[in-house]
């Protein structure tokens, strides 16, 4: 059995909460100032808050199921979908999180391009994205602790960047924007929850590492009921004055473009770092013959040459699509812990159980296509489709599970 240790190498819940703060930056900003323009300021506090109270209880159900299971999302995912299974879930979560690995490297590159070139230098794209990603490499190829070193010095430095962008726009004048209709609160909602629900998904990564559950709900608690709806709403009140749909239009109608390209790169740095740490993690289940390092830098060499290329138009929505899929894999293992894992995690039931549920890929399937459905308003359930797949699959999970374990006792 894996059962809950302090050990010598975890973490304290304030330490997590600056990697996931870091790691959320970078979404957080891209997404906060398309809805800060298109909503009031009361409104646009509403939403922030339901959507980062929907997040803290997710998040701490997924970071304690890592606490308790001292694995990460991929060992946990063993159980429910077989050991031969849960590899088809490990490649999904692996092609999302390098695809916001370059996402997030074409970020860096186009971000610091845009301040040099306002100081008279016009280095190439290609050539930045491929400096940000020895940066990204470094950050994460020397482990958790110095990636918690790296969060520990950058995210209070984006905290006061932002902190000076929102003084220059509350002091700067702007022509107030005329909405000719206000964004839905269900839409809203589900934009604030959706922006970093493969994170919190993906959340047994980080829990892995915690000293107990004690730090483990501490670290959830300030991430998400605290800090991410602060940084939140700081991300989308330049747009909501401006009514620029991003944070460097807003900022250069103040005439303060360097300190938001500036927050930018940033903000990029901490959450490439954290995509790399996890992205090694998951890609290291599919090549064990490697050492985690060696993996590392061939996700920053791969990142350099995507990152590269003109991929946030035709990439982006890609992703979006697989951010569908990859909460009802957080309904299922959830339900999994809840169901048969309270006591701890034993590695003998992946040998006797079968190494493919094909009744747990349909819990899956089902969960990805009622978030599908509820994306194009089909129908709802909660109005936040992320949730409704995480419910969805949890429950089909539950009943197809129960049903199996019957069947198999029966015969």
């Amino acid at each position: 059995m894996r059962e809950t240790s302090e050990r010598s190498n975890t973490a304290p819940g304030h330490r997590i909460a600056m990697i996931l703060l870091g790691i959320a930056v970078t979404p957080v900003l891209l997404s906060s100032s398309s809805l800060g323009s298109q909503l009031s300021s009361s409104a646009l506090i509403k939403v922030v808050v339901l959507g980062s109270i929907i997040l803290t209880i997710l998040s701490i159900i997924t970071i304690c199921v890592g606490e308790k299971a001292r694995m990460p999302t991929y060992g946990i995912v063993k159980y429910p979908f077989g050991e031969k299974g849960a590899i088809a879930i490990n490649i999904l979560l692996a092609v999302s999180l390098f695809g916001w690995i370059a996402v997030t490297a074409n970020m860096f590159g186009h971000s610091v391009h845009d301040l040099l070139a306002q100081h008279g230098l016009n280095l190439p794209v290609p050539i930045l994205v491929a400096i940000g990603c020895v940066i990204f490499v470094a950050a994460t190829a020397f482990g958790f602790e110095l990636l918690g070193k790296v969060a520990q010095f950058a995210v209070p430095v984006i905290a006061l960047m932002l902190a000076y962008c929102l003084y220059v726009a509350a002091h700067g004048s702007a022509e107030v924007p005329v909405r000719l209709a206000e964004m839905n609160t269900g839409v809203a909602v589900s934009t604030v929850v959706g922006t970093i629900i493969v994170l919190v998904a993906t959340l047994p990564d980080f829990g892995s590492f915690v000293h107990d559950r004690k730090h483990a709900i501490i670290g959830a608690g300030m991430t998400f009921l605290i800090a991410y709806p602060l940084l939140y709403w700081a991300g989308a009140t330049p747009s909501g004055m401006t009514g620029q749909g991003s944070l460097l239009g807003s900022m250069a109608v103040f005439g303060a473009v360097f300190p938001a390209a500036l927050l930018l790169i940033f903000a990029t740095v901490t959450g490439n770092a954290g995509n790399m740490f996890q992205g090694t993690l998951v890609v290291s289940t599919l090549f064990t013959r490697f050492p985690k390092w060696q993996i590392t830098v061939a996700l920053g060499v791969l990142a350099v040459i995507v990152g590269s290329m003109d991929i946030m138009g035709w990439f982006i929505p890609f992703l979006l699509f697989l951010g569908i899929a990859t909460p009802p894999v957080a309904g299922i293992y959830i339900a999994d812990f809840l169901l048969y894992r309270r006591n701890g995690y034993d590695e003998k039931v992946l040998v006797a159980e079968p190494q493919i549920k094909v009744m747990t890929f349909v819990a899956w399937i089902i969960g990805s296509m009622v978030g599908f459905l509820t994306v194009k308003d089909v129908f709802t359930f909660t109005s936040i489709p992320s949730v409704d797949s995480i419910l969805v699959a949890c429950a089909c999970y539950a009943a197809f599970s129960r049903f199996s374990r019957g069947a198999l006792a029966a015969g």
